[in-house]
């Protein structure tokens, strides 16, 4: 049995070991979908993302999280948008992991979509990579099962990348007035200025967690901001001086767009600063 963290009102399911087809279904069924949704034509090519995930079982990569959207029209839960992230067998039990991030849907709303993301352990958190590798997309035609198995090693061949960015952020020490850019600009990527001023602060981004992200290295000034947008949870203000608690980015689509507009920040922040 996994020793797995499960999210209130949220169909999502986290581990720290492998999970089974079991606990997958219990929060994502969408990945076992028996058929395509009504609305597909005779040119959609329908595999079940469980026999993906199968396929890539068979190349050594194992799911840690499983996720799917939440629909009000109960009509759409077996086919709605779901992800997973999958790690090779060989990386289980490192402090951070590279990790392969597939979504997809069975009722027209997404193709199957492979990209990069990154996990640190000590926070859990689920960074997705932004503009230094490649998006890989597999419409629903011909061979899917063998696309997405070559588009899976075409997102592997770009780790040494990933490894290169995050080193380089390691490596660089930032400044207290450069945090508050760094968490201002991060600010305007979660909360759009024209609706009015964010809810939160900048010294609400920077504050860590716990003291392994304390560090003033851009690294953990990214990671404690990406956690403190995208789970939520910090009291602020809306306009009119109404108390308000940050809601976390749950929904799919938003959370995967905010992660990989954060690491394209902290990345060109990197390059800015000559790693």
């Amino acid at each position: 049995m996994a020793n797995f963290k499960a999210f209130k009102h949220v169909h999502q399911i986290q581990s720290t070991s492998p999970l089974s087809d079991d606990e997958i279904r219990r929060f994502a069924p969408s990945i076992f979908g028996g058929q395509a949704h009504v609305s597909r034509t005779e040119r959609y090519t329908y595999i079940p993302t469980s026999e993906i995930l199968a396929g890539l079982r068979k190349e050594g990569f194992q799911p840690f999280f499983a996720c799917q959207s939440v629909v009000r029209d109960q009509t759409r839960r077996e086919y709605t948008r779901h992800m997973l992230r999958l790690r090779h067998e060989a990386k289980i039990g490192v402090n951070e992991a590279n990790e392969i991030v597939l979504g997809n849907a069975h009722d027209g709303s997404s193709a199957y979509e492979l990209f990069a993301g990154v996990l640190n352990f000590v926070c859990t958190n689920g960074l997705v990579v932004g503009d230094c590798v490649d998006e890989v997309r597999i419409p629903h035609k011909g061979d899917v099962m063998g696309r997405v198995i070559e588009g899976v090693y075409t997102v592997l061949d770009t780790f040494d990348r990933v490894d290169e960015s995050k080193d380089g952020m390691k490596a660089i020490t930032l400044s207290s007035d450069e945090q508050r850019l760094f968490a201002r600009s991060a600010l305007q990527l979660r909360y759009d200025p024209a609706d009015g001023p964010a809810p939160i602060t900048e010294t609400q981004v920077l504050e860590p967690r716990r003291h392994a992200d304390s560090g003033p290295d851009l690294w953990s000034v990214f990671n404690r901001t990406e956690e403190n947008l995208c789970r939520g949870g910090l009291t602020g203000q809306r306009p009119g001086h109404r108390r308000y608690t940050t809601r976390g980015v749950k929904a799919i689509d938003k959370n995967v767009a905010l992660n990989r507009a954060l690491w394209t920040l902290a990345d060109g922040m990197r390059k800015l600063k000559g790693h």
